[in-house]
Formats: structure tokens, C-alpha cells, sequence
């Protein structure tokens, strides 16, 4: 048994088979790629990395299915939970390998989903010889990350990579928050991993929870909004961002001579800002030394009348011409905080009137249920060009509602 000290769990164990599993090749690549992207250059202490992480959702899953095992009757056997939990912490520890640098800014430029990159990255020969020795089928594995075919166990996948209560969700959040420094980000995570539980429904088994964790549960949402609001959409990690796509587009103008993977595999952080050491381009100057090419002219958040963010947008556009970069940010919260549309369903909680869906139970996550929207207009930096920008939507802002001009 090996031990691996985390800040954020203490030490996390694994045998033997799940350290071979931890030193292929791909899964040491993760050492190399931050979990938060360029949040780094918001905050800095956030350079922890997702090898860091996967060992943490490992430590969660571990948790939930030990306390699912002590309350439920959900495991067939002994042998079931065994097999069920040798799936589960391999499927945790992989559930990231098909990142590439910077995660989904170099999955945009090169066209080829993460959920590709990781069926091929588990059939690799090393990768396969180290789930066959932990007794773990490797398609199996790849239901629970990808969801590309129905799983044979579905709390399983729900955990690993489902809409809401997932060990990967669990884990970030508070890897997140901790090296950021954000304490809006924390919750209750001890309170909500005891109080899970799995129900039926529609003769299937899900994933929920105890009505004595209805509050943990709403720490647990309130948590993920403001880690969005907080670190995920801050303006200086979007602007840096954008201009990402443009240094990796300098340094990959074939995206097809990545398509592969080894090739894809040969890429990091490290070797990414490596070259933009040497590239001459203004977006590849720009992340190496912090430059920032954009500055912050308006934010319009939580707004659903969008007359006064296309009225600021129109009238910088017009300036500015294609120096203005609207950042529209709803899209990425499908799941945030349970349910997107009025007929999703969240997490169910059983009360002492029945299992019901999280929104009846508790007010809060009712209220915070759907999307949530943050959008912010970007000007390229260029003399006064800020200023003006900030300006001209200050005006429009101010403008009294229904006033013509």
C-alpha cells in the first residue's frame, strides 16, 4: 500500500496495481497540465496540477462508496463492492487523461474532444497491461468517463461523471478554492458524502441524498456558483483565455499534425509556454509575460434583458471595429447548479414525505436552479482606447429605460 499526502484529503492509499496504474506515462503527463488553465495569472497560487486532482476525486469516490456500502443494500455481494470499487478508483484516477494543454482551449483549436482523446489514450498497450492487472475492463472504464455507451453500473457513472453529485466536481471544487483562496468555494463535504444515498427511479438506480443533508447539498451549489463567478469567468482568466486561442493557433497552424496520440500525448503546459517562448507573434508575448491585450470595458451578469449589453456591444463595435470581444458565458453551465431547463431533473432527497427532487426540498436550490449568465465586453487595449470604451457603455448604461438615442 502506498500513501500520498494531499492538503486537501491528508493521505490517500493505493496498492500496488493502482501505482503501476498511476506511473504510465499518461497518467504522469497530468503532472504537467494545471488544473485551472491560466487561472495562474489571476491567481497565482493556482499552478496545482490534474494529477493532483485525480488523486483527489479518487479520495472522494473512495469515501462515497464506502458510505454507500454502509448504508445501502445497494452492492449484490462482497465481491460486487470489490469489483464495483477496484472500476470505480481506476475510472477516477483516468477520468482526465484526454486533456490536452490548457485544456479546452487547445480541444477547440484542434477540432478532437477530450472524450475521444481518452478511448484512444486507454487503448494504449501500457495503459491496457495496467487495468488487466487490476482486474479493471477497460471499456467498461470508458463508459463511466465518457458516457460514449450506457454503463453497467450507473451509480457508478454518476459518480465519476454524472450531472450533479460526481467525486470529480467534489474534489475540484475544494482543490479549487483552496489554492485560490476563495472560502466562498468550500462546503460540506463530510455531511454530504455520509448523507448519500441510492434510490430507484423509473426501475433504475440513482444517486441521491438524505434530507439531513439538504443543507450541506445547498453549500455544496452555492459553492459552485461562486467558484464560476469567483475563478472560472473572472475577466483576467477570459481575456487571457481568448487570447490563448490565437498563441495556440501560432504555434499549431496544422491541427492535424496533433491528431494522433503520441504526437498529442508529446504536448504539455511546459512545452506549450516553451514555445511561446520563442514564437514571435503578440498573443504568444502576451501569456509569457502577462500582458494583458484586452481590458474589461462593461459586465453585464445576471441579466436576461439583453437590450443594454447589445446596445454597449453595437456601439463599440462601431468604434473599435474588431477590437471588441463580447464574452458570453451560459453555455458552459449546463449543469450549474442542478437543473438547466424547468423539466431537468436535479438530485432527489428523501424527506419524511417521500423521495422528491431537490427543488421541493429545499428553497434555496429552487431559487438558484436554471442558468446563470455572465457576460463581459472586451476592448483591445490601443491608447485611450480603454477609456473611451468604458465610457461609451457607462452611457448607454445609464441611460434612463425607454430614452431614445
Amino acid at each position: 500500500m502506498k500513501r500520498i499526502f494531499d492538503p486537501i484529503h491528508h493521505f490517500i492509499e493505493l496498492d500496488d496495481g493502482e501505482v503501476a496504474l498511476l506511473n504510465t506515462a499518461p497518467m504522469q503527463r497530468l503532472r504537467r497540465l494545471r488544473q485551472l488553465g491560466l487561472a495562474y495569472l489571476a491567481f497565482p497560487a493556482a499552478e496545482h496540477s490534474r494529477f493532483s486532482h485525480a488523486l483527489g476525486a479518487l479520495a472522494v469516490g473512495e469515501r462515497v462508496i464506502t458510505s454507500l456500502r454502509r448504508h445501502d443494500t445497494y452492492f449484490a455481494s462482497e465481491a460486487d463492492y470489490a469489483a464495483q470499487r477496484r472500476l470505480l478508483r481506476a475510472a477516477l484516477l483516468l477520468h482526465d487523461i484526454g486533456h490536452g494543454p490548457f485544456s479546452h482551449a487547445s480541444e477547440e483549436v484542434l477540432g478532437v474532444a477530450h472524450e475521444v482523446r481518452t478511448q484512444a489514450i486507454v487503448a494504449l498497450p501500457e495503459v491496457q497491461r495496467a487495468l488487466s492487472a487490476i482486474e479493471v475492463d477497460a471499456g467498461e472504464l470508458v463508459a463511466l468517463i465518457t458516457g460514449v455507451k450506457p454503463p453497467r453500473y450507473p451509480v457508478l457513472k454518476e459518480i465519476v461523471s454524472g450531472p450533479n453529485l460526481d467525486a470529480d466536481r467534489m474534489d475540484y471544487l475544494l482543490r479549487d478554492a483552496y489554492f485560490t483562496g476563495v472560502v466562498s468555494g468550500r462546503y460540506d463535504v463530510e455531511q454530504l458524502i455520509g448523507s448519500l444515498r441510492v434510490f430507484e427511479r423509473g426501475g433504475r438506480a440513482v444517486l441521491g441524498v438524505d434530507g439531513r443533508a439538504v443543507v450541506a447539498l445547498e453549500s455544496f451549489v452555492l459553492a459552485r456558483y461562486m467558484m464560476f463567478a469567483t475563478v472560472y469567468f473572472h475577466h483576467t482568466t477570459r481575456l487571457f483565455e481568448h487570447v490563448l486561442h490565437d498563441a495556440l493557433r501560432e504555434i499549431w497552424p496544422d491541427p492535424g499534425a496533433l491528431a494522433g496520440t503520441d504526437a498529442f500525448l508529446g504536448w504539455d503546459d511546459f512545452r506549450v509556454l516553451d514555445a511561446f517562448r520563442v514564437a514571435h507573434g503578440a498573443a504568444p508575448r502576451a501569456l509569457r509575460e502577462r500582458q494583458t491585450l484586452y481590458g474589461l470595458a462593461a459586465d453585464f451578469n445576471a441579466e436576461r434583458d439583453l437590450s443594454r449589453y447589445q446596445a454597449c456591444h453595437a456601439a463599440l463595435v462601431a468604434r473599435f471595429g474588431d477590437g471588441v470581444w463580447g464574452d458570453e458565458q451560459q453555455q458552459l453551465l449546463h449543469r450549474l447548479p442542478l437543473g438547466v431547463d424547468e423539466g431537468s431533473p436535479t438530485v432527489l432527497v428523501r424527506t419524511s414525505t417521500g423521495v422528491v427532487d431537490a427543488r421541493a426540498a429545499s428553497d434555496v436550490i429552487a431559487k438558484l436552479s436554471g442558468r446563470a449568465y455572465w457576460r463581459k465586453l472586451f476592448v483591445r487595449k490601443n491608447g485611450d482606447a480603454l477609456y473611451e470604451a468604458r465610457r461609451i457603455c457607462r452611457a448607454i448604461i445609464d441611460r434612463a429605460p425607454g430614452e431614445g438615442g
